[in-house]
């Protein structure tokens, strides 16, 4: 069963046992609160292990709330079963398709769907701004589309509870129609204008230097823009194609990943009129400039 940690005053952590390269070690359950009740944020995957380990960990306190960053099968799925087991409400942004962008949603057949959690359905949803009140505080919700449309993140006592938007330890996967890169960019921007203490990430360690991390995923996601527009530049493509030339030491298990951050920041230059495709944006399009 996985061990519980003490974050800070107020804080404790269980990690779920879905390790992979995509989810680090596994899955970031927090549990936030006293020794009396506690709020939940990312009960996590589908897993009865994990489910268990959450219930030992809260004992004979009550909860309060379960929070959802998003509806990602790595982090929404144990919502509704922790709720029936604990008789708290589930609280989210919306469904898995709530937050998505108009410009998104004509092109909701792009394919993608990684890991989405269509059964998801919070008893109450959030509003951008909304301050829920838990045993350990005040947490206000913001919201942060980008890597998802109902992403959100939590502010609490200075740091904030950031979901997949930041993570220490990797980039940002971006998958239209549920991520979008200028919806990302806006997103980080945001969350540094709160200037947290410290991130509590969905995977990973907790990230203590927030600004310079925020700053260099954005710096990141600029210079992977520079790549494509090169590799456009050097000929036309599919974003298959653009892919393998912007991404040629990219393991071959994680290109698929790599070809779907390639076609968001496409969607991206395609809005603003820096690159041009044939036809209908697609993942069997071509691009040029």
């Amino acid at each position: 069963m996985s061990k519980v940690e003490q974050m800070e005053p107020g804080l404790e952590r269980i990690v779920a046992p879905n390790p992979s390269p995509m989810t680090e070690r596994g899955t970031n359950t927090y549990l936030l609160g006293d020794t009396r009740a506690i709020a939940v944020i990312d009960p996590g995957p589908a897993n009865d292990d994990h489910l268990a380990a959450i219930l030992s960990a809260i004992g004979t306190r009550k909860v309060t709330q379960i929070l959802v960053t998003h509806a990602h099968l790595d982090h929404s799925p144990l919502a509704g079963p922790l709720s029936r087991c604990t008789g708290s409400p589930v609280l989210a942004y919306g469904d898995a398709h709530a937050g998505r962008s108009e410009r998104m949603e004509s092109l909701r057949d792009l394919g993608g769907g990684e890991g989405v959690d269509l059964a998801f359905a919070p008893n109450q949803r959030l509003s951008d701004g909304e301050t829920v009140n838990t045993p350990a505080g005040p947490v206000t919700c913001i919201w942060t589309p980008g890597h998802f449309g109902n992403h959100m993140a939590f502010l609490w006592k200075g740091a904030a509870f950031s979901g997949d938007l930041v993570m220490g330890w990797a980039s940002t996967f971006i998958s239209p129609p549920d991520g979008e890169v200028s919806a990302f960019i806006a997103s980080c921007h945001r969350l540094n204008s709160h200037a947290p203490r410290r991130l509590y990430p969905g995977h990973g360690a907790p990230v203590e230097n927030p600004t310079e991390r925020v700053d260099w995923l954005l710096a990141h996601r600029q210079a992977r823009e520079a790549q494509i527009i090169a590799a456009v530049s050097a000929a036309p493509g599919t974003p298959a194609a653009l892919a393998a030339r912007v991404y040629a030491d990219v393991p071959a298990a994680l290109l698929p990943a790599a070809v779907r951050n390639v076609l968001a920041h496409l969607i991206d230059l395609t809005e603003n009129g820096r690159v041009k495709v044939d036809g209908r944006v697609g993942p069997e399009a071509t691009f040029h400039l």
